[in-house]
Parts: C-alpha cells; structure tokens; sequence
C-alpha cells in the first residue's frame, strides 16, 4: 500500500509540473502506471500536430485612420477577441491533449511577456509560444523577437538610425537570454544599432526597413562588425551563460524556487551542447531521480491559472457564462496576456496575500454551489477587458456551473468507507500531511456516501494544502 500511495503522489507529481494535474478519472492510472509511462505519454501527446487558434483573422486597425466612434468599436472587438483567446487557451489546458506543450507555453509566456490591445498580435504570440514550446530556444527566441507584440511592446518600431531606441535590446538581454551582469550598457547601445529597421506591417509580418537600418560597425560582447538582429541572436545563443540562465529558470518553474546550482549547472550545460533542444532539457528534468525527491514535491504555490485549471481537471464542468473565469484570474492576480510587466509574473510566495488566499479556498465551494460572492477588483482598464463592471452589477446572481460527480462515484467505489477521506486527501494533496477525520468529518455530508465524497472532494480543495503543487 505504501508503495502505490508514494508512486501515485509522483504521477501526479510530474502530472501538476509537466501538466495542469490530474484529470477526474485518472486515479487507478496514477496508482499504478510507471513513471517512465506517464512521461512518456505526456511527450508522445505533445508531439502530435501543433493546432493554432484562429479566433481572429482580421488585420490590425489604424486607428489614426477612425472616427471616435469606429476606434470604440474597433477596441472593443479587440477586447472580445482577447477574452474569447484566453478562454480557448484555458479550455485547451483543461482538456486538450498535449498538456507538456501548453504547459511548457504557459512558462514561456511569463519568460517572453508582452501584452498589447491588438488581437491580432496577440493570436499571434500565443501560437508562436505554442508552436515552438518545445523545440528549440534559438528558433523560439528569434520568432518571439521579431513578433509584433514583441517589437511593438518594447518601442522597437521608434528604432531608427540616429535615434537608436535601447528598450527592445536591453530585454532581451536582461530578461531573454543572458541576465543581468553578463553584459555592457555599451553592448545594449550596440545591440540597439543592430535592431534598427526591424519593424512589422499592419497584418503583424515582421519587416526589415533597411533604410532604417544602421550599417555601421559594431561591436557587442567582442564580436565586431556590421551587425544585424540576427547576428547580435546567434551572438547571445553561442554564450553558455543564456543556457544557464534559461535552466535557471526553467529550475524555479517546474523543479523549486530553491536553485541546486551543481545540478542546474550540469543541466545547463546538457541543454547548450544539444543546441538549446528544449524537449531533452525538460525530459533531463522529468525522468531525473532528483525531480521526485521529496524536497520537490508540494513545495510550489500554483499560479492563479495552474489552480483554476487544475480545479476543472479534477471536477468536470460546464459554465453557463465561462466569463467568469476571466474574473477569478482577475482577483487572484494573472490574467492570460496581460502580465503585470515586461518581466513576467514573480510567482513564488507573490501569489499570496490575505484576500486572495481567502479567494483561491472559496473557488471550490462557489463552483459546487453556484454561488459568486461580493468582489472588488482592482482597476485596470486594460487587464479588465470590461470584467468587474460586469460583474459587480451581478454579485447576487448564482455561479451557473455544473459539476460531473460520475467519475469520483466509480473512481471511489472500491474504497472502503472510513478510508474515503484519506483517498480524497491522496488525490487532492501533494504535500505530507494528512487531514484531521475527526475534526473534518462534523462539517461533511454525511447523507450519503455520495454526498460525503462531493463534500470531502469540495472542503480539501478548499484547504491550504491544495494551494500547493
């Protein structure tokens, strides 16, 4: 017994860090399948033909071009484009097959952040995440630059010769590739000369302006000559120190905020002799023995997204309005294409604070009970894509979800009744501890047996434990 309880808290182990975490249904699976089975499913699914969203196909407005009117209609449209994106993205890491995929794109969306209002630059984005999520970083890092989220977020369309802008070079240094201490300001200087011309038309393709352009000679991290972008890209990528930074953070995502530096070292060096192979890095990681020790596991706070993700992984439902999740991601501080700044969200403890604490633990009550309390959120034009106003004027309305219990009923049906809480627990948990029956059990249903698993399933939900991964 104790045998099958650790390999099934290290299925879903690997299953909450390579994915969103286990599915209704996948318990039997998780007590007895191989690690080596697991992983290698979650790859061979991710490998499958990569699907882009096509929520928006219209070019970018000019909004210089528009009446107020129209440029209101246009923004707003806008606005609805990205919410319908966002919530394609959550229904496809809630029931999508290639969780590896949407999951390593979910970590490079917090590497590569960027936001803008244009719908189409934002399609754009995602799938480029997406599709490159696990090949390799040159060839996302040079996609991700020359998208026009990128270049138009960080000013590189105000980049000209004679008036170098420095913002896009800077980052991608700071924050892309090297970190900071591995380079010059005279280096960002430099760099910038080199980007100067890259620019994007109205439908989002990437353009070099020559006559934009500096020709002159350069010279960043002692390499001289007349550099382009693309020169100053292969520069960054021959420097050990971007793979180091690069697994680093990789580490802190899916290993631990705490860093082991002679085992990230090691790694980092595996992932710059394989030419930056993603897909080898994080199988290195997944299939390692160090992954599974149990310094590593529940040692994580979820995300905003992985908590509401994970909970409709584990309880199957349907949304009468799916909007509302556009809200939770709201009050628990990261909505989808809108990070707080160009270097993503800090996570760790960040994710934390008394009011979204008590939040994350009302979910599941409030999507087993339909019922939506009294919010406030903060402002934010942007972020709130119309949200809060919406939802303020609806506080008393029911929560329109409906749960399917059918697959608790039979995953559970072979588990004695004293025993149920502690098979909730196993599923639900990730860390050691187990609940207090005595105490926990005066405030379950006690009806029936079913009623007992739905309460069990919606009160350890609702516990600090299960904010972690």
């Amino acid at each position: 017994m104790h045998m099958s309880a650790s390999l099934q808290t290290k299925n879903q182990h690997l299953l909450w860090r390579a994915g969103f975490g286990p599915a209704a249904g996948q318990w039997e699976d998780m007590r007895e399948r191989s690690l080596k089975r697991t992983l290698k499913s979650l790859e061979t699914d991710s490998k499958a033909q990569f699907v882009p969203f096509k929520i928006t196909a219209g070019s970018a407005e000019a909004y210089g071009m528009m009446d107020a009117q129209a440029r209101r209609e246009a923004q707003k449209r806008g606005r609805d484009e990205i919410r319908a994106l966002n919530l394609a993205w959550i229904n496809r890491m809630v029931s999508g097959e290639q969780m590896l995929r949407e999951k390593m794109a979910f970590f490079w969306h917090g590497h590569f952040a960027a936001r803008t209002q244009n719908s189409l630059f934002t399609q754009n984005l995602v799938n480029t995440l997406r599709e490159h999520a696990l090949g390799d970083f040159g060839t996302l890092l040079r996609a991700v630059s020359k998208s026009p989220a990128m270049l138009a977020f960080l000013n590189n369309q105000q980049n000209r010769k004679q008036r170098p802008n420095e913002n896009f070079a800077r980052e991608v240094m700071e924050l892309f590739t090297l970190g900071r201490g591995h380079y010059t300001e005279t280096d960002v200087k430099e760099a910038a000369r080199a980007f100067t011309g890259w620019q994007f038309d109205r439908d989002g393709s990437f353009l070099f302006r020559a006559n934009f352009h500096d020709d002159g000679d350069k010279t960043v991290l002692g390499v001289k000559g007349r550099l382009s972008g693309d020169d100053v890209i292969d520069i960054l990528l021959k420097k050990p120190e971007t793979a180091a930074f690069i697994t680093r953070k990789i580490w802190r995502f899916f290993v631990s905020e705490q860093i082991d530096e002679p085992l990230v070292q090691k790694l980092s060096g595996q992932f710059f002799r394989s030419g930056y192979d993603i897909s080898a890095l994080m199988h290195d990681i997944f299939s390692s023995d160090f992954f599974y020790e149990s310094r590593h596991i529940g040692c994580r706070i979820k995300s905003p997204v992985e908590l509401i993700v994970g909970i409709r992984r584990i309880l199957p439902m349907q949304f009468g309005n799916p909007d509302v999740q556009l809200l939770m991601q709201r009050v628990l501080g990261q909505v989808l294409f809108y990070p707080p700044n160009v270097a993503g969200w800090p996570g760790g403890k960040d994710w934390i604070d008394g009011a979204s604490l008590m939040y994350r633990m009302q979910i599941p009550r409030m999507v087993a009970s339909r019922e939506i309390p009294a919010i406030r959120t903060k402002d934010d034009d942007d972020q709130d894509m119309g949200m809060s106003r919406r939802y303020e004027r609806r506080t008393s309305r029911p929560l329109d979800t409906r749960i399917d219990w059918n697959p608790h009923f039979t995953g559970m049906a072979g588990v004695k009744r004293e025993e149920l809480l502690t098979a909730t627990a196993r599923i639900l948990w990730q860390t050691a501890n187990t609940p207090d029956g005595p105490t926990l059990e005066k405030h379950l249903d006690n009806a029936s047996r079913e009623a007992f698993i739905r309460s069990a399933f919606i009160r350890l939900m609702g516990s600090p434990e299960y904010q972690l991964c």
